[in-house]
C-alpha cells in the first residue's frame, strides 16, 4: 500500500503530465489549425478530425490536470472520458487509413502515445481515488468511511 507521501508525489506528477500535454497539445494543433505558416506546412498530410479532436482535447487535458490538483472526483471522470475518446479517435483513425485516406506516419505515433499517457493518467487517478477526494470512504485506503450521522456543509466543511 502506498503512502500519503507516495500517492501526493504521483497525483503531482499526473498534474503536471496533463497539464503540460495540455498546454503543448493547444499550442501545437492551434498552429496547424489558425496559422498559415510553417506550422501548418509541416503538418503534411494531417486528418483533420483528429487533429480538431487533439486541439479541443488539449483544454480538457489542462481541466482534467488541474481537478486532479485539487483532488476533484470529477478529474477522475474526466481523465476516463479522454482516454476512451483518444482511443475511439484512434479507432476511427484507423479506419481513415484503412480506406486509403492520407496520413502522415507521425499521427500514428502521437496517438498510440496519446492514446498510453491518457489510459496511464486514468488508471493512476483511478487507483489514488480514495485517498483526499471529496465524498471518498477511504475502504480501501485504512481510513474510516465517513459516519452517516455526521452534519456536514454542502462543501464537505463539518458544521
Amino acid at each position: 500500500m502506498m503512502t500519503l507521501k507516495q500517492r501526493g508525489a504521483w497525483r503531482l506528477a499526473i498534474s503536471l503530465i496533463a497539464i503540460g500535454f495540455g498546454l503543448l497539445t493547444v499550442r501545437e494543433g492551434g498552429a496547424v489549425l489558425f496559422v498559415d505558416g510553417a506550422a501548418r506546412g509541416a503538418a503534411g498530410n494531417y486528418v483533420p478530425f483528429v487533429l480538431w479532436f487533439n486541439f479541443l482535447a488539449g483544454f480538457a487535458y489542462v481541466v482534467a490536470g488541474v481537478g486532479l490538483w485539487n483532488r476533484q472526483r470529477w478529474a477522475l471522470w474526466l481523465a476516463i472520458a479522454i482516454a476512451a475518446g483518444t482511443a475511439l479517435t484512434f479507432v476511427a483513425f484507423g479506419v481513415h487509413v484503412y480506406f486509403d485516406g492520407a496520413y502522415e506516419q507521425r499521427t500514428v505515433i502521437a496517438m498510440s502515445l496519446r492514446t498510453l499517457v491518457w489510459a496511464s493518467i486514468a488508471t493512476v487517478a483511478w487507483r489514488l481515488r480514495t485517498i483526499g477526494m471529496p465524498g471518498s470512504t477511504g475502504d480501501d485506503a485504512g481510513v474510516p468511511p465517513l459516519q452517516p450521522d455526521r452534519a456536514t456543509s454542502p462543501g464537505g466543511i463539518n458544521r
